[in-house]
């Protein structure tokens, strides 16, 4: 079903839309599925009945609806009134999805409109159009669910201008349904069973957009802040602004979504069953909401990588049995112990991409505010210990309480310094500094991190030609001395590590560790035999030194 014989006349609709679903490579996929899901008589996806909402008719499609729509056993959430808005948003996934892409005027939906449905969803476009094919989406929804709203689409095109704008709590649903897709997305891959559906705290990601799109300045108080009593409009065009600044994959989510929704239908129940049977449970967000990286910062951070990274970073947010976050995390200071040698010995000889969180608050005698904060570092490859900068590609993030995202600027290279003290303590004249740094250059480096890991510096941006500008945390300029902005020290509270490399970057760093161990042995055991005679032994100089210390020996004459 969906493919043409050689007999069959193709007309020149289905052969186009047939050419841009093959661009995609989905073309085999999507013929299995529209094979299971259309009626082998009319060669169509029927449409079950009308509904009645708001006075207004749509259209159900019975296999579209179970096809899109997301099933769970409960959705935990702080806020009542606000998550029982979401659920009813996402009871209208399907039906939103169907009638905005699928639907055809003819009352079901043929091969030619379901390979333009998939096309329009998931073909090859730029990351603005893609968004706006989820806030069409998104509208449609609200529509469902009796809210008006205030996004207005110029025409039908998926080019076309949007205006209007959204409410912060608003923004916070449409987030919210897009972690869902993506975690519907993964966890399909290892359950077919209904799951928990454990919302995570995104209100920094919230309160990124609402910094960006709205004009609050010193009146919005980021530190104790509830999304959902905003009453703040936020332009659309400025939301696309910030979403393609800051998180350029959430479109993606839908993507997918879509993709791994009809890929599913095209699978026999069979493969299904074998894909799913070796994984026994899934882990609840909840427990990795006790680290500095939560599954909404971790979204978040992913969001806004286009590389593998980005799902090295999911992996942490949704991992399976046989790949838990916990073998990913190579370092905590509150387990491992703060300092650098502490943090070295954890990390040394892995060699791949590592994410960084430092977790501080300013002085209680410091004019910068003293709560809580989480700053981030991305490098690309392993530590090494150097007394220059060194690194290929990076990001710097802002975690809480608001979220942002430096990458590189293009400039200068100044990535990572991570220096060690000399293993012999040799004098010099001009020592380079001991700690790990982000940025800058040496003594005016962007981020620094001393070597007992007790206090972090962070510069003005103005110092650092390696990341974009911007702020690392909020009020961190509130003070300006005569030669320019002055430094923020805070007290570190606690330091996480993330080995982003996958399994292979953690067999090597394993096999380092056993290897390095092996020489630490070797070099504790001292081999008698290989001394002439007593005079030449260690134990023997020991002796003479504990004895006579100011005995002038045979090398000082």
């Amino acid at each position: 079903m969906g493919a043409s014989s050689s007999t069959e006349q193709v007309s020149s609709e289905q052969r186009e839309a047939e050419t841009l679903a093959a661009s995609t490579g989905a073309l085999p996929m999507l013929q299995k599925s529209f094979s299971r899901l259309s009626n082998p008589e009319t060669k169509a996806i029927p449409v079950k009945s009308l509904q009645m909402v708001n006075d207004e008719t749509f259209e159900i499609l019975i296999w579209f609806t179970e096809c899109f729509s997301i099933a769970f056993d409960d959705a935990m959430r702080e806020s009542p009134q606000v998550l029982d808005y979401f659920l009813q948003l996402l009871d209208h996934l399907g039906s939103s999805i169907a009638e905005v892409y699928f639907m055809s005027e003819k009352g079901g939906i043929g091969w030619v409109e379901f390979l333009r449905g998939y096309t329009k969803c998931c073909g090859r476009m730029s990351a603005s159009v893609s968004l706006g094919a989820l806030m069409r989406v998104f509208s449609v929804m609200t529509l469902k669910v009796g809210i008006p709203s205030k996004l207005q689409f110029e025409s039908d095109d998926a080019d076309c201008k949007i205006s209007g704008s959204l409410q912060p709590n608003e923004l916070l649903w449409l987030l919210w349904i897009c972690w869902t897709m993506t975690w519907s997305s993964r966890m399909s891959k290892f359950s077919n069973g209904k799951l928990n559906l454990d919302l995570p705290d995104i209100n920094n990601l919230v309160l990124s957009a609402v910094v960006s799109c709205a004009e609050v300045g010193n009146e919005l108080n980021v530190w104790d802040c509830d999304i959902t009593k905003l009453e703040l409009q936020l332009a659309a065009g400025k939301i696309y602004t910030w979403a393609l600044h800051t998180v350029p994959n959430l479109a993606d989510c839908f993507v997918q979504f879509v993709h791994v929704r009809l890929q599913k239908t095209a699978t026999s129940e069979s493969e299904m069953e074998a894909s799913s049977s070796s994984v026994s449970d899934v882990s609840s967000t909840k427990s990795r909401d006790t680290h500095l990286l939560t599954c909404g910062s971790a979204w978040a951070i992913s969001l806004s990588l286009r590389s593998t990274i980005g799902q090295e970073i999911l992996r942490v947010c949704f991992p399976s049995n046989e790949e838990g976050s916990e073998e990913s995390l190579l370092y905590r200071s509150s387990v491992h112990g703060k300092g650098l040698n502490r943090f070295w010995s954890n990390v040394e000889g892995y060699h791949g991409p590592m994410l960084i969180l430092i977790a501080s608050s300013g002085n209680s005698d410091s004019t910068i505010n003293s709560r809580r904060w989480i700053i981030g570092a991305l490098t690309q490859e392993g530590f090494e210990n150097k007394d220059m900068f060194y690194g290929s590609s990076g990001n710097l993030y802002a975690i809480s309480p608001v979220f942002h995202s430096f990458s590189h600027s293009g400039k200068e290279k100044n990535f990572v310094y991570s220096h060690l003290h000399p293993a012999g303590r040799v004098y010099e004249p001009h020592p380079k500094p001991v700690g790990i740094a982000f940025g800058g250059t040496l003594g005016n480096e962007r981020i620094f991190v001393d070597e007992d890991f007790s206090r972090v510096t962070i510069r003005h941006h103005a110092v650092d030609k390696t990341y974009q500008h911007g702020s690392l945390i909020p009020d961190q300029f509130p003070l300006v001395h005569a030669s320019g902005f002055l430094p923020v020290e805070a007290h570190i509270l606690d330091v996480e590590v993330w080995g982003l490399g996958g399994r292979t970057a953690k067999e090597v760093q394993l096999s380092h560790q056993k290897r390095e161990q092996l020489f630490t042995e070797q070099r504790r055991k001292v081999d008698l035999k290989t001394f002439a005679s007593w005079d030449d032994s260690p134990e023997k100089m020991m002796m003479d030194m504990m004895a006579d210390p100011n005995r002038v020996n045979r090398e000082d004459r």
